[in-house]
């Protein structure tokens, strides 16, 4: 089993910035793709990124690519997740997922373990 906690959201103006936490625990996560999905009040699970076992590979939502960050620290179990400028359609519920495997899959149905989500709202 892996334990995941989120931490880091919070209301922050539009063109801000965020880091993002999630924090791993039950077992290594080395051997485990680790993504960011998020979810707007009335919308489905979106996904956000993926990095891979070492962070060279990873995969980003193209609504998201060049302004979002995702990196691990494998030795820490923990995943992070750098958001840069920053929009009010950025705000959503942001969950942290684990899935074994090597793939960087955008289907959440791929990813067996969840943390409780923080929140993240963007204000014009």
């Amino acid at each position: 089993q892996v334990q995941l906690v989120e931490s880091g959201g919070g209301l922050v103006q539009a063109g801000g910035s965020l880091t993002l936490s999630c924090a791993a625990s039950g077992r290594a996560i080395r051997t485990y793709t680790m993504a960011w999905f998020r979810q707007a009040p009335g919308e489905e699970r979106e996904f956000v990124a993926a990095v891979g076992w070492s962070e060279s590979s990873t995969n980003y939502a193209s609504s998201v690519k060049g302004r979002f960050t995702i990196s691990r620290d494998n030795a820490k179990n923990m995943v992070y997740l750098q958001m840069n400028s920053l929009k009010p359609e950025d705000t959503a519920v942001y969950s942290c997922a684990a899935r074994a495997g090597s793939t960087l899959q955008p289907n959440p149905t791929e990813y067996r373990y969840w943390g409780q989500g923080t929140q993240v709202t963007v204000s014009s």
